[in-house]
């Protein structure tokens, strides 16, 4: 479904050319759930961005290749990126706030990508909106749909994009810090109703997050980033039971004693 070889992220926008990814290589197959995991400014979250079509295309300069289907996303045009984005590919960011639009009822963005990616009538589109907010487990749909973004609690928010990102069915979805900003039980909800959707409807899924012990629970491979670059690879397993960089076992040390009781 995905590769992505010796990709290289280098901004433009300061004096001197910064470097953020560097050679980063990435293999997905259908329906795989695979972790990116590292600190803040490890390149992370640049590396989705990427994927996802996300970044400028101005100050800035990618080198490599992302092929998602055979296609390259990096050398496509723009109209063609755009009608993968939403379509075939979906992406949820760590705070809802900040990616929905506070003047715009909930309803209307949940059905803005079939607005874009299909032809259903205005009737067709709010069935398939409320249908994706009940089955992303909101309650009290008909209220949800008309709603503000605040005037929902963070983790319905989060579920709210979770239904933008899933209205047209993608089969890729790239899910950024999603549960970063929820508190643990919500956060455990959230992570529970992704491998849900996941077995239901095959989804790929790749999963960014700081935190070791959230990516054990969700995916089946794990890529450890360091100063924009991929310092450790392999199945969640291996890389908890026998991490090999020293950065890994950092990591896997900072995770709260009572995380690991429940492991």
């Amino acid at each position: 479904m995905l590769d992505v070889i010796d990709l290289n992220i280098e901004f433009h926008d300061h004096l001197i050319p910064e470097t953020v990814v560097y050679d980063f290589d990435l293999h997905m197959d259908p329906g795989e759930i695979v972790g990116i995991v590292g600190e803040s400014g490890s390149g992370k979250s640049m590396s989705a961005l990427a994927v996802a079509g996300l970044l400028s295309r101005k100050d800035m300069q990618k080198r490599g290749k992302i092929l998602y289907q055979g296609q390259d996303l990096l050398s496509c045009s723009r109209r063609e990126l755009r009608k993968l984005q939403g379509s075939e590919i979906g992406m949820v960011f760590q705070e809802p706030m900040h990616s929905l639009n506070p003047l715009m009822r909930v309803g209307a963005q949940v059905e803005e990508a079939l607005l874009i990616h299909t032809d259903l009538s205005k009737e067709e589109r709010r069935k398939r909106a409320m249908d994706m907010l009940a089955r992303v487990e909101l309650k009290d749909t008909e209220r949800i749909y008309r709603s503000y973004p605040h005037e929902l609690s963070g983790g319905q928010r989060q579920r709210v994009m979770l239904a933008s990102a899933l209205i047209c069915d993608p089969k890729l979805l790239i899910a950024d810090e999603i549960t970063t900003a929820l508190d643990v039980t919500v956060q455990a909800a959230i992570l529970d109703l992704l491998k849900q959707l996941h077995e239901e409807r095959g989804i790929s899924i790749l999963f960014i997050s700081h935190d070791l012990y959230v990516v054990k629970r969700i995916c089946s491979r794990v890529l450890v980033m360091q100063k924009g670059r991929v310092v450790e690879e392999g199945r969640v397993e291996e890389v908890f039971e026998d991490p090999k960089t020293d950065y890994t076992k950092e990591l896997l040390a900072s995770i709260p004693k009572i995380r690991k009781l429940r492991q």
